[in-house]
């Protein structure tokens, strides 16, 4: 049934397909259920054909029609038929949707057990008048909160969850290995993420997060992260461990550790390897500096040291006494390829900046030296990048700090570059740390430098590069008065593209928002960011099922209290291009029917939301962005093992359903089964004849002999009646039914009524041919048609060899 699309909620997350035969067609499809007022399913199998054979792995497909008109959880659960065994790893839900397991029928949990799985089941937590549509959900206005005791988090690490929920993960900067420093905050509840308690501890070993002070991995001063192009839930952190400094693994969908790899031992003398900066990523390798000025680097796609490090010093040495247990000051930049390091050492030397070529593995030409930063004395947290007017790249600052905060920039060729005007003139005692860049709605590119210390309790400076002024309509600095009372003493800032916010973090362990274009905190902004994927809403392997896009549009939420001529829509595809930037209707909906389906098989929406009032996210209303398309009922699939068992003949499936309309099921789907070589039974026939001169022993129970060929004469001493014997058995491995002697002389034999056998069980037939003249010899012959046990009904029946017999005369002498 094509229906046009409505408007539900269904969630963002994306299961992986499951590979099914499709080149073969359904088989064995249930009669869709007549129309009614409630949902209805609709059952199938595919990926074999009808019949299928013993050890083939169908896929049982369950379509379902949402016909509910009220909001409620929608339930499909499917039993495992009898005869075979569900495969790991092959169910299939919609997006949106929750799958779970059950290893007794009753029990189910949203963990996949490694075997015994006897039921299904798929969960919609909120039903609706349709099923083809994905949402999440509006994040609200930002407010402050606390993170969790322990120490002080540095930049945050967003994540938004399948539904929508942003997060906000930090990890505490600068404390030893066993303290927990890793803390998960909800955004939207200003609550601690589920699954605490938090914070937690950092290991080398991948798994669950751990508990307590039970951690193997220190954290580093000034902690730059890398995410993981392919996986950006996957995120690379600079680590340190009692052995070694390395590359560190967090999967924060999973809420795990996935992995350590060293790269560096610690220890040395008299520059000792202690700890190390943050990480950057350059050309798919991930690149640090020890405490020594080393440059280390990883590969992305191997999960390896690259060749030939650690690479030459580029800084000079910071935090590098032996046995010190000392830190790293300094940060790293990526401009045009090449890695920017800072280093210093607080009150002795000069803070200085160092350029690393990952061409040449090497430092860049024009720094064979590193550049001096500031003064004596001065040391620095942060190394950012410099562009100019047009947007471009121009060069790298480092802001350092002592009793003159001083900021000196270079081109990239270690040329000196004039020095920003907003940054030039720093109060002394100021700490800066690396900026945030946002580009504004108007293309300007803005840094946001996180500062506190000398007269700044906490704030930012912003620098308008494409006007190489500070930034139109901020402060110099921005404070924050409504966080903590001011007192952020800010470390660093991320950007939600969705909801165009800032989210900062500092040393007073404060969350907070911050507008980006007003410095006013909470940012009185909201967004959302929906990814539809039409295709994963089917897993039959057919075509056809997406008819085109739809809409995307607010719902919980008050067009009015939008500000919807100052928010903005961005529309991309699977390849990340631009599809479309369409502006909001008055009723706050975006018309998508215009993009195609075909070329464009993915979408992802992305909303900014000016707001005008937040009451829409009070009372706990929580607005969505839905998305969706017009195409058929999205299915539930999971694949079977049919049993190698030759007893099974057939196997079945049926799913039921609940959801705001009732109960309903798809009805029942049976698969025929026919035998394979292994159940396929082994008959033969042996066909005899009475030698013996007396008729008594020729018949049942008689003691014969038999022989394949009489003697000569016998037949006249036995009246001319040739006795025959027909022994027929089943060697196995499966019983036979309906089984008939054909004869090719003797209408006698075939008069037997038809038999069955068990595996190796015989039968012995009794007949004779009479009036033979004696004369001339014949040869009869027999067979025995059957059917092997379980065979599906219509299977047409099997034969045996023949084998023969012969009565003789004289002419048997000739």
């Amino acid at each position: 049934m094509r229906r046009r699309a409505r408007v539900r909620r269904l969630g963002v997350s994306v299961l992986p397909l499951f590979l099914i035969a499709a080149a073969f067609p359904s088989v064995a499809s249930a009669d869709p259920a007549p129309p009614t007022a409630g949902s209805t399913l609709t059952k199938s199998v595919r990926g074999v054909s009808s019949p299928a054979g013993h050890g083939e792995t169908p896929t049982w497909v369950v379509a379902y029609e949402d016909r509910a008109t009220t909001a409620g959880p929608a339930t499909i659960t499917d039993p495992v038929g009898a005869g075979q065994t569900y495969q790991p790893g092959s169910l299939h839900v919609p997006p949106g949707w929750t799958p779970s397991w059950s290893t007794d029928g009753s029990t189910y949990t949203t963990t996949e057990p490694a075997s015994g799985t006897v039921a299904v089941r798929a969960l919609d937590p909120r039903s609706g008048s349709d099923a083809t549509s994905a949402s999440g959900l509006l994040t609200p206005p930002v407010q402050a909160l606390a993170t969790a005791t322990g120490g002080d988090g540095f930049t945050p690490i967003l994540q938004r969850t399948p539904n929508g929920t942003l997060q906000a993960w930090n990890v505490f900067h600068h404390l030893g290995a066993p303290t927990p420093k890793l803390v998960c905050s909800d955004l939207g509840t200003g609550q601690r993420c589920p699954g605490g308690p938090w914070p937690r501890p950092l290991n080398t070993a991948p798994g669950p997060l751990g508990t307590g002070a039970t951690g193997d991995i220190a954290s580093t001063l000034t902690p730059q992260y890398v995410r993981d192009p392919a996986k950006s839930s996957t995120v690379y952190y600079p680590a340190v461990t009692a052995a070694s400094i390395g590359v560190g693994c967090l999967d924060l969908a999973a809420a795990a550790n996935c992995g350590y790899w060293p790269l560096l031992a610690t220890g040395g003398s008299p520059s000792a390897v202690n700890s190390l900066s943050g990480l950057v990523e350059s050309g798919g390798n991930l690149y640090g500096v020890a405490t020594t000025g080393t440059v280390v680097c990883w590969t992305l796609s191997t999960h390896a040291a690259c060749a030939g490090q650690p690479y030459a010093p580029i800084v000079r040495p910071s935090g590098d006494r032996p046995g010190s247990g000392d830190l790293m000051y300094g940060a790293l930049d990526v401009v045009a390829g090449k890695v920017f390091a800072s280093s210093s050492y607080p009150g002795l030397g000069q803070p200085d900046l160092g350029c690393f070529d990952p061409a040449t593995n090497a430092a860049c030409a024009g720094w064979a030296s590193p550049r001096p930063t500031g003064p004596a004395g001065n040391y620095t947290y942060n190394a950012y990048t410099a562009f100019g007017t047009d947007g471009t790249p121009a060069g790298v600052c480092s802001t350092t700090n002592g009793t003159t905060d001083v900021t000196t920039c270079f081109t990239l060729d270690g040329s000196p570059l004039a020095t920003p005007a907003t940054m030039a003139n720093l109060p002394g005692g100021v700490l800066a740390f690396n900026p945030e860049v946002v580009t504004d709605p108007a293309g300007h590119q803005r840094s946001y430098l996180p500062v506190w210390g000398g007269p700044y309790a906490g704030a930012a400076i912003c620098h308008d590069w494409t006007t190489a002024t500070a930034c139109a309509g901020l402060p110099v600095p921005i404070t924050h008065p409504g966080v903590a009372g001011g007192a952020t003493r800010d470390y660093g800032y991320s950007f939600d593209a969705p909801t165009g916010c800032l989210i900062g973090l500092g040393d007073a362990g404060v969350l907070f928002s911050m507008d980006p274009a007003t410095g006013a905190s909470p940012c009185l902004r909201s967004g959302a960011q929906v990814t539809l994927e039409p295709g994963e809403f089917y897993c039959d392997g057919g075509s056809g099922h997406v008819q085109g896009y739809g809409v995307a549009r607010l719902t919980g939420i008050t067009p009015a209290n939008v500000d919807l001529a100052a928010s903005r829509v961005t529309v991309v595809d699977q390849a990340g291009a631009v599809v479309a930037n369409p502006g909001f209707a008055p009723d706050g909906s975006v018309d998508l029917s215009g993009v195609s389906a075909a070329a464009h098989t993915s979408l992802t929406v992305t909303t900014t939301l000016v707001l005008k009032s937040s009451a829409d996210f009070a009372g706990g209303n929580q607005p969505q962005l839905v998305v969706d398309f017009a195409g058929d009922a999205p299915q539930v699939c999971f694949r079977t093992a049919i049993s190698t068992d030759c007893s099974v003949s057939s196997v079945s499936d049926t799913a039921t359903g609940t959801d705001p309309t009732g109960t309903f099921t798809s009805g029942t789907v049976t698969l025929p089964v026919a035998p394979g070589a292994s159940c396929t039974p082994v008959v033969t026939v042996e066909k005899e004849i009475c030698t013996s001169a007396s008729a008594a022993k020729c018949g049942p129970g008689g003691s014969g002999a038999w022989a394949k060929q009489a003697p000569v004469g016998i037949l006249g001493l036995l009246d001319a009646t040739a006795y025959w014997r027909i022994t027929v058995t089943d060697h196995g491995p499966v019983g036979i039914s309906g089984t008939h002697v054909v004869d090719s002389v003797e209408p006698s034999c075939q008069a037997v009524a038809a038999f069955s056998l068990e595996p190796g069980q015989s039968k012995q037939v009794y007949c004779s041919t009479h009036a033979l003249l004696n004369l001339f010899p014949i040869t009869n012959q027999a067979k025995v048609s059957y059917t092997p046990a379980n065979a599906p009904a219509g299977t047409p029946p099997s034969y045996s060899a023949w084998s023969s017999a012969k009565a003789c005369s004289l002419l048997c002498l000739l």
